[in-house]
């Protein structure tokens, strides 16, 4: 898909990944409602970026894993700049570690990493299925198609998150709605050091598994690779091209791969 002049939503847009694909879009010609729960640092992002691209944003402060809230941005980016093309579904929420997990915790996880593509794509796929074309991102993770150590609700959530994008490429992509699925390790967001900040000796793990398993990309780095995918409407996303091998290695011996991940745990619960 050619991006210029088609209309994105981006939710957390207002820091890491997500501004730095609305910086991205922007640069490209696009028009991009941003949409972060934080309604403040969505206003900073969109305003940084109008500076440079005058007009090319809107904001919106909203729980994207809200269905009157995604209707609502919905509805701003078609009275703002015309139909929506593009949905990115790119908040989350880290989780927590271990069983440890409350009940909260759990639906906090579910919702927002995966709820919020379902109700989005509920909402936005008969629109694009009458219009002939529609694009939906998912930002899961490479925890998605390996694991998380140390978290069940993000390794759990981000592996549905991948298996919805799937469905909708499955069900949908034939009838002109192209999917892309987004799986990065490390990326350098405030994200990737919650659990190094949690106190937990298994946040500590989760956090070096994904920074000593390859580099940690910046925002912008990821960014660009998902505008190169969107271009190519290919499905997978990976900044981090390691991660390819290491899930062929998965599935070439679930249960070698199995005792390894059980041993590099045991090597980073060590060093916690």
């Amino acid at each position: 898909m050619n991006i210029a002049q088609r209309v994105a939503i981006v939710t957390g847009g207002g820091g890491g990944i997500g501004s730095a694909l609305v910086a991205r879009l922007a640069r490209e010609g696009a028009r991009v409602v941003v949409a972060d729960l934080d309604p403040e640092v969505a206003r900073a992002v969109s305003e940084t970026v109008n500076a440079d691209h005058p007009g090319s944003t809107v904001n919106a402060g909203a729980d994207a894993s809200d269905t009157d809230r995604i209707q609502e941005l919905i509805d701003l980016a078609e009275s703002t700049f015309g139909p929506v093309d593009l949905y990115f579904a790119n908040a989350g929420v880290p989780g927590a570690p271990g069983l440890d997990a409350s009940e909260q915790d759990w639906d906090l996880s579910i919702v927002v990493n995966l709820r919020a593509h379902i109700r989005a794509a509920t909402l936005l796929v008969p629109r694009w299925l009458e219009r002939g074309e529609g694009y939906f991102v998912s930002t899961a993770s490479a925890a998605g198609l390996l694991t998380q150590i140390g978290s069940a609700t993000y390794a759990v959530t981000k592996h549905a998150a991948v298996a919805f994008a799937e469905w909708l490429s499955v069900t949908y992509g034939d009838r002109g709605i192209q999917v892309s699925c987004l799986c990065p390790m490390g990326v350098n967001t405030r994200m990737l050091t919650s659990g190094e900040d949690s106190g937990d000796a298994l946040g500590r793990a989760a956090t070096r598994a994904v920074t000593s398993a390859g580099d940690v990309l910046e925002p912008t780095e990821v960014a660009d690779a998902v505008l190169a995918a969107i271009e190519d409407e290919r499905f997978l996303i990976l900044p981090h091209e390691d991660v390819l091998e290491m899930y062929r290695h998965k599935g070439s011996d679930y249960d070698r791969w199995l005792r390894g991940m059980r041993r590099y745990q045991s090597s980073l619960l060590a060093q916690a």
